[in-house]
């Protein structure tokens, strides 16, 4: 069940400069990651990036349980101590690895766009996470509830 984003969701989406990752092997067992992230209006993306990790890119738990599950969510959230700012929207969907190819390369133009920091990272040979929604879940602080 996809939600209709207002005009406010949409841009809160683009707008966020991180957001949490969340896979799941075919163990069950979650792991939550934060990740920098686009939004192109339909999919969103993260890259495998060059930042120091524990294991060879293609080695991540994160890609093992996408490859095992591809079931998977993202959150991106605002938290404030005045909680009527408070607000996230939840991406949940199927998550797939793009390694090469147009979409990987606009996805990766996208990033750099966003992120000044990817502009002088080498992404070229990373693999890049795409999630595609099948429900979106938006969520703002309402006094009525």
């Amino acid at each position: 069940m996809m939600m209709e984003l207002s005009d406010s969701d949409r841009e809160f989406l683009r707008a966020a400069r991180v957001g949490r990752l969340s896979t799941a092997g075919d163990d069950g067992m979650p792991q939550v990651v934060p990740c920098c992230f686009v939004y192109d209006g339909g999919c969103l993306y993260t890259p495998l990036d060059g930042k120091p990790k524990r294991a060879e890119l293609r080695r991540l738990r994160r890609v093992r349980n996408i490859q095992a599950n591809p079931q998977a969510a993202l959150v991106v959230d605002c938290y404030d101590e005045d909680w009527s700012r408070l607000r996230y929207i939840l991406v949940s969907g199927a998550a797939e690895l793009l390694t090469g190819g147009p979409e990987c390369e606009q996805a990766i133009a996208l990033l750099r766009q966003k992120y000044p920091q990817y502009r002088q990272m080498n992404l070229r040979d990373c693999p890049v996470i795409k999630l595609t929604p099948h429900r979106i879940t938006p969520w703002r602080f309402t006094p009525e509830g």
